[in-house]
């Protein structure tokens, strides 16, 4: 689940998203979340976040209408709420919910685990001009992780190395906890790797596609709802466009993936 703040003119991304579409009419900017299917790059669904509010109710509101019965929703840390889970959960749903200093003591909890005695997982990404190693360690969820239905912890170690013509070369190591609730035998460190992935493609797919190839931000609508209305006009088209196909000059709908993500700029991903 990626979520999306409002932009004050130039605003980067932090822990819980980054910016969404035009104002209103009093001069503020529409707080919007929305869901991504991983598989297909299509966005499945808006919510705009109420003023003086947060996304944390907005995200079950998001998700109430739908049938998530197999999904797995992964969101930003802003989400890894114990009710956040619940809803999840009730919904028939999994989750994978990453922890980071908004739950400092679960977080320290977790860090202090025995993480050198745990087999690990580990591949290489070599894509544009760095080497990234991912290493992955999983374990039972502990007793005093008091998640609804958490049934492994994950350590996710991303070690980034880069390269510059004629300098030394840089590396950079950070390390995420994550709190999963499909056990390890049904969810291996692989396949937790590839939601954990999925989830940031948000960025590329939706929010670069959005800010850059739409110029979203520079756009001049700013009243009443026509800025969410736009963004849910682009949304629209770049859905259409990923889930058709031409074959023999007809249009042939290709969505019938099953991986999903929720962004709102939040995120999804089906097992």
């Amino acid at each position: 689940m990626r979520g999306a703040k409002p932009k004050n003119n130039n605003s980067g991304d932090g822990d819980d998203g980054g910016g969404d579409g035009g104002g209103d009419g009093g001069g503020g900017v529409p707080h919007l979340l929305a869901a991504l299917d991983q598989g297909t790059g299509a966005v499945l669904a808006q919510q705009r976040v109420e003023d003086k509010t947060s996304e944390i109710p907005a995200l079950k509101q998001l998700l109430a209408p739908h049938d998530l019965t197999g999904a797995v929703i992964t969101a930003d840390a802003l989400h890894t709420q114990t009710s956040t889970a619940e809803s999840i959960t009730s919904h028939g749903a999994d989750y994978l919910l990453t922890v980071k200093n908004n739950q400092p003591s679960l977080k320290a909890k977790l860090k202090a685990l025995p993480w050198k005695d745990v087999p690990a997982v580990s591949g290489v990404d070599c894509s544009h001009g760095r080497r990234v190693r991912r290493t992955i360690k999983a374990v039972a969820t502990p007793a005093w992780v008091d998640f609804p239905g958490a049934s492994q912890v994950l350590q996710v170690r991303h070690t980034r190395t880069t390269h510059t013509r004629g300098k030394n070369s840089k590396r950079s190591t950070k390390v995420v906890y994550l709190i999963c609730s499909i056990p390890p035998e049904q969810a291996p460190p692989e396949q937790v790797a590839a939601w954990i992935q999925g989830h940031w493609a948000i960025e590329n797919r939706v929010h670069w596609v959005r800010d850059v190839t739409y110029d979203e931000d520079r756009h001049q609508l700013r009243t009443g709802s026509g800025p969410q209305v736009m963004a849910t006009l682009r949304n629209l088209a770049i859905s259409l466009i990923r889930t058709m196909r031409v074959i023999h000059g007809v249009y042939v709908n290709m969505s019938a993936s099953v991986a999903v993500m929720v962004c709102g700029k939040v995120c999804m991903g089906r097992r």
